[in-house]
C-alpha cells in the first residue's frame, strides 16, 4: 500500500491511502509461513511523504498496554499535530527517548543520529565537553523527519533551548515543577501562578504547558542574545527566592529528601548539557499523555477546583485542542524579552527580590520611610 502523508492544520486527519501496493509481513510465522496461535497479518505499507519514501514498520505493535495504544497511532498522531510541532524543533538539536518495546518495557536516549538513516535526515554537529567530540544531533525541521523518527518508536522528543545555529544562546528559559507526593499537579499550578505573577513585576510574559507526567512546565521566551550562565543564573535566584517567600509548598534544592509534599522548581534545566520535552510530545507514560500547553486560565480553575484531570491531556484531546485553540506556545518563537540585570555584586536571589519588590505609592513610600526614620532615632 502505497500511504501518502500530506501536512495539514491541526486536527486534519493526516493518513490519507491510496494507490495499490502492499507487503504483508507475517508476524511470528512458524515454519513453512504458517501462523502460529497468537500471530498475525501485519502491514509494513511503503508511505510517501512529501516525495521522501519510508517503510513503516509493526504499525499494530502495542506501545501503550493499559489503552492498547499501537504504534501506528502514535505516528498517526505526530503527522497530524506536525503543523503546530515542528516550528518548535525546527533548528534545534534533537534527543530521541526510544521505547522499541513500549512504555512497559526498556528505553533508552539517543542523542547520535543513527548511521543507518536516510539521506535526507538533516544533523547538526555540537561539540561535547563532557565527551570532547561532536554529537551529531539530528534536526526534526520536516514531516519526513519527524514519521522517520516516530517510527523508531521515539515517544519522546527532547530538544534543546537554543538553536544549532547558535548553540550556546538559549532562546527561552524554562521552570520545570516537580511535585514531590502526596503534592501533584494542583500544587504545581499555584506555584505556576506564583511565577507568573513574580514575571510580571519583571515585565515579562509567561507560557504554561502540562509536562504530560507529574507537573508543569513554565517558560519565558526570549529570543534576544543571552547565554546559559545568564538564564541559568536568573533562574535557580528566582526558585531560591520563590522557596524564601513560600517554604511551606515551594524547595529549590535537589535533595529528594525535601521534596515530600512540596513543589521542586527545578531551575537547572537552563543548561547546555540537557533538554526539557517539547511541547506537543508525547510522554511514556501508562496512558498516551502530552505535554500540552494550557491557558492561564485554565491554570488558575485547576488550582481553584483543585481538580487534577483539568491539566492532563491525551493525544486524542490534544489534537481537538489544537484545531480548536490553535497553537497556545506559537509566541514563544518569535516574541523577543530580555532579562532584568542582575547586579554583580551580593547573593542573586537578594538583587532579584530588590528587583521584584512590588513598588509603592508615593504616600506609602513617605508613610514607610517616617516609620523607618522614626524606629531609627528610638534605637
Amino acid at each position: 500500500m502505497l500511504t501518502k502523508l500530506r501536512s495539514a492544520r491541526c486536527g486534519v486527519r493526516i493518513l490519507n491511502f491510496i494507490d495499490v501496493f502492499e507487503v504483508p509481513v507475517i508476524l511470528g510465522g512458524g515454519p513453512g509461513g504458517s501462523v502460529p496461535k497468537g500471530g498475525g497479518l501485519a502491514i509494513s505499507p511503503v508511505v510517501e511523504v512529501e516525495g521522501k519514501r519510508l517503510n513503516l514498520s509493526n504499525l499494530d505493535k502495542v506501545l501503550y498496554p493499559a489503552s492498547g495504544f499501537p504504534k501506528g497511532q502514535v505516528i498517526d498522531y505526530y503527522a497530524r499535530i506536525a503543523p503546530a510541532l515542528l516550528p518548535h524543533l525546527k533548528g534545534r538539536p534533537v534527543t530521541m527517548k526510544r521505547y522499541p518495546d513500549g512504555v512497559d518495557s526498556e528505553y533508552f536516549y539517543e542523542k547520535n543520529a543513527p548511521k543507518h538513516r536516510p539521506d535526507w535526515v538533516q544533523t547538526a554537529p555540537v561539540w561535547s565537553r563532557h565527551n570532547r567530540r561532536h554529537i551529531n544531533y539530528l534536526l526534526v525541521d520536516d514531516l519526513p523527519t519527524l514519521i522517520w523518527l516516530a517510527n523508531l518508536a521515539s515517544l519522546e522528543i527532547h530538544p534543546s533551548l537554543a538553536l544549532a545555529k547558535d548553540i550556546n544562546c538559549p532562546t527561552m528559559m524554562v521552570f520545570d515543577l516537580d511535585p514531590g507526593p502526596p503534592a501533584n499537579v494542583v500544587q504545581c499550578a499555584q506555584v505556576a501562578l506564583w511565577l507568573r505573577e513574580l514575571f510580571e513585576q519583571f515585565g515579562l510574559k509567561s507560557f504554561a504547558k502540562t509536562s504530560g507526567s507529574k507537573g508543569l512546565q513554565i517558560y519565558v521566551p526570549l529570543n534576544t542574545a543571552t547565554t546559559y550562565d545568564a538564564t541559568k543564573g536568573f533562574a535557580h535566584a528566582v526558585a531560591r527566592l520563590l522557596a524564601e517567600r513560600h517554604p511551606e509548598l515551594v524547595v529549590s534544592e535537589m535533595k529528594k529528601e525535601v521534596r515530600g509534599g512540596k513543589v521542586f522548581i527545578d531551575w537547572s534545566q537552563n543548561d547546555e548539557h540537557k533538554t526539557t520535552v517539547s511541547v506537543y510530545s508525547l510522554r511514556a507514560r501508562e496512558r498516551p499523555t502530552v505535554s500540552t500547553p494550557v491557558t492561564w486560565e485554565e491554570v488558575e480553575e485547576a488550582w481553584t477546583k483543585k481538580k487534577v484531570e483539568k491539566l492532563v491531556f491525551e493525544a486524542g484531546q490534544v489534537l481537538e485542542r489544537c484545531d480548536d485553540m490553535g497553537d497556545l506556545f506559537a509566541p514563544l518563537l518569535t516574541l523577543e524579552q530580555k532579562l532584568p540585570k542582575v547586579a554583580a555584586d551580593g547573593p542573586a536571589g537578594v538583587q532579584i527580590a530588590a528587583v521584584a519588590e512590588p513598588k509603592q505609592s508615593p504616600a506609602k513610600k513617605s508613610k514607610s520611610s517616617t516609620s523607618r526614620a522614626k524606629a531609627a532615632r528610638k534605637r
